[in-house]
């Protein structure tokens, strides 16, 4: 209720352009993984894509345009919340030809990439340093197009949202056993706290000065976690996976607070997506849902990229009771809260001040 009252004031208060058309910001740009990539891997070799169905079945003309959900993303509904008639282009589609598109912002992100570019490696995806080139090659189409002066004030201006890390831990330190052996969860999540705040000062030196970053999700809940790390028919959160992720966040608040310090003029807001997916899980009636333990796909236990195909045998009719889509991503629906969430923890990367 709290979140929806802020969310609220937010609208009301600093919405005004909204009926006009007019964004609260010049652009959106988007980086990070699958939970927010919008079709970036679909020319790519590798195994992590979801340009096919029953992906997209509940997408603008029940499209799969590579987003990993039966319909929008929670920067989707981002994208909206700002004031924004369209979404983000997948920076590598063929909406990205047309230049002028890219005026309002891009999406970069790349499914199984991580903080860690090794992450992306293993599975060919798009790495973080390869989409901050891309950024930058971003940054010199729009500089071509209005000017310098003017694309300054959009990089400036823009809300830059980065998602990752899930696939450091699920897709690369769980499952690496030399890894895992060496290397604590600690001392890992040390590693990648040096990565992103090399990251953070790179996209500082380009001009940005809104970021916002999410945290991990509560990782020991996801379908594919419970049934990959969890025990033989287990069907509850592995507390560990959670704990490490707690772990990981409370590095990256640190980490971000000392960035904004070191940093003058950045905004810099760390986005919580733990506890409010967490809610969703363990109070799933309470947020509208009846299913959180399985997915959507298929059996709804670990599908997800190619293993969450149009012939997955129990994939469910009506995914707005599901928490998940598939083994790894939310629904749209609970994409829908999570970007409530969003809105009302943003107020200072859309405030003036």
């Amino acid at each position: 209720m709290f979140t929806r009252l802020i969310s609220f004031l937010v609208l009301t208060g600093f919405y005004a352009g909204f009926g006009t058309g007019q964004p609260l910001v010049p652009a959106l740009i988007i980086m990070g993984d699958s939970v927010v990539d919008a079709g970036n891997n679909n020319l790519r070799l590798t195994l992590v894509k979801a340009n096919f169905p029953p992906y997209g079945r509940d997408f603008l003309a029940h499209t799969a345009t590579g987003r990993f959900s039966n319909g929008k993303l929670a920067i989707d509904f981002t994208a909206e919340n700002l004031g924004f008639t369209s979404y983000p282009v997948a920076y590598l589609s063929q909406d990205a030809a047309n230049e002028t598109n890219l005026l309002t912002g891009a999406n970069f992100a790349s499914g199984a990439s991580g903080y860690h570019d090794g992450t992306s490696l293993l599975y060919n995806a798009i790495s973080l340093t390869q989409q901050l080139e891309n950024y930058k090659e971003y940054q010199s189409k729009v500089t071509s197009m209005v000017g310098r002066d003017k694309a300054n004030e959009i990089f400036k201006g823009a809300i830059h949202l980065l998602s990752t890390g899930s696939s450091d831990f699920l897709q690369s330190y769980y499952i690496n056993p030399i890894l895992n052996a060496i290397v604590t969860p600690d001392q890992y999540s040390d590693r990648l706290m040096r990565f992103y705040s090399t990251f953070i000062q790179n996209m500082y030196r380009l001009g940005a000065r809104r970021i916002g970053v999410t945290t991990l999700p509560p990782l020991g809940c996801l379908p594919a976690a419970i049934t990959m790390f969890g025990g033989i028919g287990s069907n509850t959160c592995v507390e560990r996976l959670n704990r490490d992720a707690v772990s990981f966040n409370t590095k990256l608040n640190n980490t971000s607070v000392n960035l904004a310090n070191k940093l003058p003029g950045l905004k810099l807001v760390v986005f919580d997506i733990y506890n409010p997916l967490l809610n969703m899980v363990m109070k799933p009636e309470e947020n509208g849902f009846f299913e959180s333990r399985r997915a959507c796909c298929g059996t709804g236990t670990v599908e997800t990229s190619f293993l969450c195909n149009a012939l997955s045998v129990g994939t469910c009719s009506n995914a707005t009771s599901y928490v998940f889509w598939d083994g790894f991503h939310p629904s749209e629906a609970a994409n829908r809260v999570l970007a409530d969430n969003l809105l009302g923890q943003g107020f200072s990367l859309i405030s003036q001040t």
